[in-house]
């Protein structure tokens, strides 16, 4: 699944990077996660999304500053889909915050 379309944005912006591995009961992930990225879309601030999934799964959400990702990290909705991901469906994860200087593509 990729959103993201570099042609929107200007850097700097921010990139929030969410790796994980799921435990094998992922009841009800599937719908929580595509309403997130429905979600995600609608917030101020953001600007695109990439994701793939194979034995670890990698989510890279970007954003124009710090201000929407905590917005964002704050949302209700999120914030029960977070407990439901720690409760239910993530063995481990990682999120990780980095500022993007510079993009550039062939």
């Amino acid at each position: 699944m990729t959103t993201y379309d570099s042609n929107y944005s200007t850097t700097p912006y921010y990139a929030v990077i969410f790796t994980n591995i799921k435990n094998e009961d992922d009841e009800g992930y599937a719908q929580t996660a595509s309403r997130m990225v429905e979600l995600a879309q609608l917030q101020p601030g953001f600007l695109g999304l990439e994701s793939a999934r194979e034995e670890v799964g990698i989510t890279v959400s970007y954003w124009r500053d710090l201000e929407s990702i905590k917005a964002w990290k704050a949302n209700a909705e999120h914030i029960e889909a977070q407990k439901n991901g720690n409760k239910k469906w993530y063995q481990s994860y990682t999120t990780r915050i980095a500022k993007v200087e510079r993009e550039y593509s062939l």
